[in-house]
């Protein structure tokens, strides 16, 4: 990709780090750089808590988890969602003894209960183990690992490891752009603020991706130029309200989510229809012998139209994905 670009027409490459001087200024390596129109697009990074005595043990994150040349003993996941379950399953099948802790009642939290259920009874079945409801959390050196302080109640109240992953989300670049010196908003979390169209508040500066809150995808971040690029060259008026949800989460089976859960659904006081069939009864999933999970579709009971579907089973991020780009 760099290569492409340095040899892209009309394209000058500069690596540095830049910040912002002014709403049409940027400074990279000493030099100043001026121009009408300015896109930021810097991505995130992990999310470390703000738990007693983090700053006092080594710890992994997402981006260090692919580079150790070891195996962890006993491997303590801060985190059930999608960073900590995938790392969860990985490092259980290469034969880690993994722990999950989670302060919400279940994983996934923001799923349905049913799915945040199957996926935990799944890789329950792999030999993971859950903390859930993990209140007053702290970290402390235990030897020549970590213990995790996960009640201040309920026993047991520490569990020990010997490898530490924090896994609770991501935090935009945000923190050393200087979008103050050019007025850009950001909320209270660091995400640049945008409107409809990927506008910041400042004219002529635009946000993408990562920075701007507003889906955390690889997908989601192409959409966003889709969206800008729609706007800006062929006048065609493409919102980000538009963009139907669609997500993965990549342990085995997946789970593919388009549109609305269920508890939205039901929130919203829509009437709809649900049709449900288990993974046990589909052709393929059969024929592989990997019947775990299931696929829920969600039906406007008026409109017939489809307002959302969940497909946890062989395969499911790769058809939901797909289908909904």
């Amino acid at each position: 990709m760099t290569n492409w670009l340095k040899g892209a027409p009309n394209v000058t490459l500069i690596e540095g780090h830049a910040r912002f001087e002014g709403p049409r200024s940027v400074r990279v390596n000493g030099t100043l750089l001026e121009a009408d129109e300015i896109f930021i697009n810097v991505g995130g990074r992990a999310s470390i808590p703000e738990m007693p005595g983090i700053a006092d043990v080594p710890y992994l994150t997402n981006s260090s988890m692919m580079e150790v040349d070891f195996l962890p003993e006993h491997l303590l996941v801060v985190g059930g969602s999608y960073i900590g379950l995938e790392f969860a399953q990985m490092y259980r099948r290469f034969g880690s003894r993994v722990t999950v802790i989670e302060m919400a009642p279940r994983l996934v939290a923001h799923e349905d209960e049913e799915v945040s259920a199957a996926v935990q009874a799944i890789l329950e079945a792999e030999g993971i183990a859950f903390r859930l409801n993990a209140k007053c959390l702290s970290v402390a050196r235990h030897g020549d690992g970590v213990a995790v302080h996960v009640s201040c109640e309920r026993e047991p109240r520490h569990i020990v490891g010997s490898h530490l992953l924090p896994a609770v989300g991501r935090v935009p670049n945000t923190d050393d752009l200087g979008l103050d010196k050019a007025g850009v908003a950001m909320d209270a979390r660091g995400f640049i603020e945008v409107d409809d169209e990927l506008r910041t508040n400042v004219p002529g500066i635009w946000a993408l991706g990562d920075v701007n809150g507003r889906g955390a995808f690889t997908h989601t971040s192409y959409n966003d130029y889709e969206i800008v690029a729609a706007n800006l060259l062929d006048r065609d008026p493409r919102r980000v309200t538009d963009r139907i949800p669609a997500y993965a989460l990549f342990v085995d089976p997946p789970l593919g989510r388009a549109g609305t859960t269920e508890r939205e659904v039901r929130a919203s006081e829509r009437k709809a229809l649900v049709g449900k069939i288990m993974m046990a009864r589909v052709g393929r999933a059969r024929e592989r012998s990997e019947t775990q999970g299931f696929m829920q579709v969600l039906v406007d009971a008026e409109s017939k139209r489809i307002l959302g579907a969940a497909l946890l089973g062989t395969e499911a991020t790769r058809r939901s994905i797909a289908s909904s780009t």
